[in-house]
């Protein structure tokens, strides 16, 4: 990758690290385009079961690079707004689509701030690990006098109900990450020197599950969010005839009976006769 987002692939573990410490992560349009890289890159890596999204010198990140340096990346002719939208449409929504259709688990590691566009990306992760130092802070309306995008609006009042996410927005006050976990925004906070070692202990959790059962698992939860109680009931019937079809199943099972850890490690999906 670029020196601005780097990938390390590790015992069936992807890492996607931004890198820009000096401005707290902060992205600019480059360093998006290479996100979207690194996470296309993993989708297609078959050796590749967990991903895990982090930021690098003590920040997960500040949201967007307001700089000139970055405004000047936007397209040109057109006004600071049209290249705003385009940045989200192409950039920002891209990357938080790619990370919730990545059909892999996803953790974000967040230490430090996760401001702005940087909640996003962290809440779109499918589990959302955070340093006891660490906050969330919606700085778009009191600071910037703009809405909350990169999801906010949509994956904040889901998580901790409408109240809090309305003051959140509105306010901008930062939000302790233990605070967080205990509204249920995030999965954990841990103290800061043991957010490493707690993250790559919960990857390697994640690695051993099945990768279609962990897929079906996130899509199901995806497609709860529109279903009615009727739909996903179908849903999951369906579904789950196409897994306890596969060798995956059969081995879960014995497992079971013989009081020991599964081993999914098959390379084949083809479902038995």
């Amino acid at each position: 990758m670029t020196a601005h987002v780097l990938l390390d692939v590790s015992d069936r573990v992807a890492t996607i690290t931004l890198n820009r410490p000096k401005r707290r992560n902060a992205a600019d349009p480059a360093m998006l385009d290479h996100l979207l890289v690194a996470l296309r890159n993993v989708r297609a890596d078959n050796r590749v079961r967990v991903v895990v999204l982090t930021g690098a010198g003590g920040a997960f990140c500040a949201g967007a690079d307001l700089t000139e340096d970055a405004i000047s990346q936007l397209p040109p002719d057109c006004t600071r707004g049209q290249g705003v939208r385009w940045l989200l449409e192409h950039c920002w929504n891209a990357a938080v689509a790619n990370i919730i259709d990545l059909g892999k688990p996803t953790i974000a590691a967040v230490a430090g701030v996760a401001a702005g566009g940087g909640v996003g990306l962290a809440l779109a992760c499918d589990i959302v690990i955070a340093a006891d130092t660490a906050s969330f802070v919606q700085p778009f309306v009191p600071q910037l006098a703009v809405v909350p995008d990169v999801g906010s609006s949509w994956f904040l009042p889901r998580l901790i109900g409408v109240a809090r996410a309305r003051a959140l927005m509105l306010l901008g006050d930062p939000l302790p990450a233990s605070t967080a976990a205990a509204w249920g925004m995030i999965w954990q906070s841990v103290p800061d020197e043991q957010l490493a070692a707690t993250t790559t202990s919960l990857a390697a959790r994640l690695a051993d599950l099945d990768p279609e059962a962990a897929a079906r698992a996130k899509a199901a939860i995806v497609s709860s969010i529109d279903n009615g109680l009727h739909d996903q009931l179908a849903l999951e019937a369906r579904w789950q005839a196409d897994l306890v079809d596969r060798p995956a199943f059969r081995e879960g099972v014995s497992a079971f009976l013989e009081k020991r850890r599964p081993r999914f490690d098959f390379t084949s999906d083809t479902k038995e006769p």
